[in-house]
């Protein structure tokens, strides 16, 4: 199996951690989203899209590199992300990014989410929250993740 991963980690490296364990079990690298012409991910089977979450939203660049892949893909594809709040279950921050994807002819196996450092204003004032994720158990959640992918199936989820 071909993968790669797409991610702008841009904030304190939180969401490449996570990127780059579900790389290593998965054999692949791990791009920001200049790095790759949209048109050629259609040389893969596997493809990850990731980011941060900013106001409960993927970031634009990634947003940007999925509007710009052309439709009619037929590869799986999996989203992760890190926030500095809990994904709700009422209101996901992975559904529009997924049914874009989806829209676009994806195949998206499953989604994985965990906490990281957030600092943005007002949690700067108290120097952040979450200063210590993802953690230990955070990246051994995103390897079971990855490991699940590899397998062919979902196994996962919010970690």
């Amino acid at each position: 199996m071909k993968a790669v991963i797409v991610c702008a980690s841009v904030s304190h490296g939180n969401t490449r951690r996570v990127a780059e364990v579900v790389g290593r079990v998965l054999s692949a690298p791990v791009v920001e989203p200049e790095q790759l012409d949209p048109a050629g991910l259609a040389d893969y089977d596997l493809v990850g899209f990731g980011s941060g979450i900013f106001t409960g939203r993927f970031h634009p660049r990634l947003r940007a590199f999925v509007r710009a892949v052309p439709e009619g893909q037929r590869r799986r594809a999996f989203v992760f992300a890190t926030s500095g709040l809990p994904e709700l279950r009422v209101r996901p921050f992975t559904r529009p990014l997924v049914r874009q994807l989806e829209g676009k002819g994806f195949e998206v196996a499953d989604a994985f989410s965990c906490r990281g450092l957030d600092t943005w204003l007002p949690f700067r004032l108290v120097g952040g929250i979450n200063k210590a994720r993802p953690h230990g158990g955070d990246l051994a959640a995103a390897r079971a993740f990855a490991e699940g992918l590899r397998a062919g199936g979902p196994d996962g989820g919010e970690g």
